[in-house]
């Protein structure tokens, strides 16, 4: 049995830049052990599995898996795979609704669960994860650690210290500060403990630096930028309990997966 495979550059309009995901559509469901072998052997951040459609084909079975651990939230598997389904999709994973839709800029929305977040204090970890860092803040979300630094400056330099940050008890350390005129905010995202050191780009992340930032810069909605090696772009508006992450995809290749 052979089922279609794609891979998709997410939040970035051009390829080679944003975050490079594999989406595999597959004809039947797959067994988690074989999509944790898949998802290592495509060894990118994120590989996202479609179900075929089911007793309900408005709102298909996802899964997200890093080349490490099955993923709970991922924007950018869900992404590729509304950008592989055409752009306008609903999808039920791991007991949520997601849906997503295209706009006239070929943008696609995808609302996401908010994620509050509350302050926290710097852990020895952290701060040896961090160096030289100058932490104005420290908040913590559902899955993740976020520091704010003073500078968009800072934050594109910093050279973690990678071994340290995977002794943080947290999914990711998120490093942020306002923008300094190409976007309303900044961020770098590091994940060892998923096998990703640093990821290109993360839009579930995004649904916390929205609770932290987007009061406090008094704007409906912000725009983001992933100050990655690769860089990513998105757009991030909270809607109550939701959050709206906005961002383009381009795919870069397609093939058939046979197993």
């Amino acid at each position: 049995m052979a089922a279609r495979v794609f891979m998709v550059d997410t939040f970035t309009a051009a390829r080679f830049g944003g975050n490079p995901t594999a989406v595999v559509l597959l004809e039947e469901p797959g067994g988690q052990h074989w999509m944790q072998q898949m998802a290592a052997e495509f060894n990118l951040p994120a590989t996202a599995f479609i179900d075929p459609p089911g007793a309900d084909p408005e709102c298909r079975g996802l899964r997200w898996f890093s080349p490490v651990a099955e993923l709970a939230l991922c924007a950018s598997g869900t992404l590729a795979s509304a950008h592989v389904l055409g752009g306008t999709a609903a999808f039920c994973a791991r007991g949520r609704a997601l849906t997503c839709s295209a706009g006239p800029d070929g943008a696609i929305s995808m609302a996401f669960p908010a994620d509050p977040v509350r302050p926290a204090s710097p852990t020895p970890e952290l701060t040896a994860g961090l160096p030289g860092m100058r932490f104005c803040s420290v908040w913590r979300g559902a899955m993740d650690v976020i520091v704010e630094v003073p500078t968009a400056t800072e934050v594109r330099a910093l050279q973690p210290d990678i071994a340290a940050l995977a002794q943080v008890d947290a999914r990711a350390v998120v490093v942020t500060a306002a923008g300094d005129g190409r976007a309303d905010i900044v961020s770098r995202v590091f994940a060892p403990r998923f096998g990703l050191p640093e990821d290109p780009v993360t839009g579930s992340a995004h649904c916390a630096l929205a609770a932290l930032w987007a009061e406090r810069l008094g704007v409906d909605e912000l725009s983001a930028e992933q100050a990655s090696p690769r860089g990513g772009a998105l757009r991030v508006r909270p809607e109550g309990d939701r959050v709206i992450l906005t961002g383009h995809a381009v795919t870069v290749l397609t093939g058939e997966l046979r197993h």
